[in-house]
This record gives structure tokens, sequence and C-alpha cells, in this order.
């Protein structure tokens, strides 16, 4: 898993403080203490799973003695049925603990899943297929994992790895020709600089400009596909603005670098994943 442990560890930590607080008072007072259990993490539908080693580790922080064995990996296809992996541990541990690992499992291969399926739409066209900063707030981290787990990539993470000048920045500098100037002398010379424009005389005025990217906002595909044609290879092409199944291959055929889609994380729907206890005995 490709992330930053120490900030995983301390985003379970936060997480199991929301949940548990002082303590899990339904598996506690039902089950004994020196109960072990085996159980089973399945795929109750088709999706691309995500998430098992952040599911582990919440086990592991309840159960460091917990047996954690993934018989699917990151980026598999499931079928409906399949068992993802399977965990023997002390059974209030396994309980406790089993929100949680759901949680992050079932998002984060909804949000594979359905990045998966817009990169097979877009199969024989240039145009990646990237993510935005509409994540939900903490997790985005590990949702632009899923993202690339999925076959997508990564836009930029926060404010403070790339320049994005948007409408409001443009008025507020007085233009793009300003707003660029401005972000060249104010930002790190490693920094790319992209603006949005709505319209191809403002990809012209961002081409004068000297930006890296040109981000066309809600364009539709015939004029991304001059847009596109007007820049010449001269900067990155993104498109971005409602894009979706229904149009996403068009704007691909447009000949664009880049597809920005926000809800690959702002309104993804969770893949249907559960755990089912079978074995327990006394210790």
């Amino acid at each position: 898993m490709d992330l930053n442990e120490l900030e995983l560890q301390k985003l379970i930590d936060r997480c199991l403080c929301e949940d548990l607080g002082a303590g899990d008072l339904t598996t506690n007072s039902t089950v004994p203490a020196g109960t072990v259990s085996t159980g089973y993490i399945l795929a109750k539908e088709a999706g691309v799973v995500a998430g098992l080693p952040l599911a582990e580790m919440v086990f592991r922080r309840l159960d460091p003695s917990v047996e954690f064995r993934a018989i699917a990996r990151d980026g598999d296809r499931v079928e409906r049925g399949l068992v993802l992996a399977e965990i023997t541990g002390k059974a209030r541990a396994v309980l406790t603990g089993e929100r949680l690992a759901l949680n992050f499992l079932q998002h984060l291969s909804g949000i594979a899943t359905r990045t998966a399926r817009l990169v097979e739409m877009v199969s024989g066209e240039k145009a990646r297929i990237v993510d935005t900063r509409k994540t939900t707030p903490g997790l985005r981290m590990i949702e632009k994992y899923a993202v690339r787990v999925g076959g997508g990539h990564n836009h930029r993470f926060g404010l403070y790895d790339a320049v994005l000048i948007k409408d409001n920045h443009i008025k507020m500098a007085g233009g793009i020709k300003k707003a660029v100037l401005a972000a060249r002398l104010g930002s790190p010379h490693t920094a790319r600089i992209e603006v949005e424009v709505e319209e191809l005389a403002g990809v012209r005025e961002a081409l004068k400009a000297g930006a890296d990217i040109i981000m066309l906002d809600n364009m539709d595909p015939q004029a991304m596909r001059e847009a596109v044609d007007l820049v010449a290879g001269r900067a990155l092409v993104e498109a971005s603005g409602g894009i979706g199944e229904e149009s996403i291959r068009r704007v691909a055929a447009a000949g664009v670098d880049l597809i920005s889609v926000g809800a690959l994380t702002h309104s993804v729907r969770s893949l249907d994943i559960s755990l089912d206890l079978k074995e327990t005995k006394r210790i």
C-alpha cells in the first residue's frame, strides 16, 4: 500500500476513538473475553477492491495477534460472493473493528470500481482520468489512493503542490495574464500553473500568458476539440465539469490530455462488502 503508514495509523486511531469512545458496550457485554473467532470478508457484489491493507491495520490495532490472510489484493476485480480475506483473532476485537474496517473497504472499493469503469470507457484514447480536491475531509490521502488502485491518476493533493487559477482568482488578479504572472513570481519554479477557462478566448489568453495546463470548464466536446487544435501541444489540456458516463467517451475523443471527475470521490456509491463470523472457540 503506497501510503504513509504513520498517517494511516493516526487516521485509524482517530476513527476508532470516534466510534469506540469508552468501550464497545454491546460486544463487551455479550461476547466472553476468551472467545476467539474466524471470520470472512465477502464481496456481495462485483467490483474492484481497495483498502484491504487498511482493514488489516484496523484489526491489528485492536488485536496485534490477529491473523489476517488476504485472499484478494487491492486492484483485483472480484465477483459477487468471493472471499476477500480471512480473519482469526479475539472475537471482541474483530467485532469492535468490523464497522470501521468495512467502512474503509466499502468506500475505497466504491471509488476504485467507479474509477475503473470510467478508465475502461476511454480505453484507446490518450486521456487520463484524474480526481479532484472534492474529497471527504480527512480522507483525501486514502481516497486518492483508491483512484490510483482503480487505474486513474491524481490531480494536485492540496493547495500547496500546484497552482490552479480559477475564475475568482482571475477576477481578483485583474485578468488571466496578471494572474499567471503573479503565480510565476509567487510559486516555486517546480510548480506547474494551470488556468481554468470557459471559452476559446480564454484558451488563447492562457496560452499567451504561458500556462502549463489549460482546464476547459464545462465546454461541449466540439468546443474542446477546437481548443485542443488551438493549443497544439503547447500545454496540457484538461476537461472538467459535469462529465459522466454519458459524455466521457466524446470528451476523450476530443483529444484532451486529462479528464477530471469530482464524482470519483464526492458522490461515489460504496461497494457492498460484509464480514461473516463462522467459527468460535474459548481459550
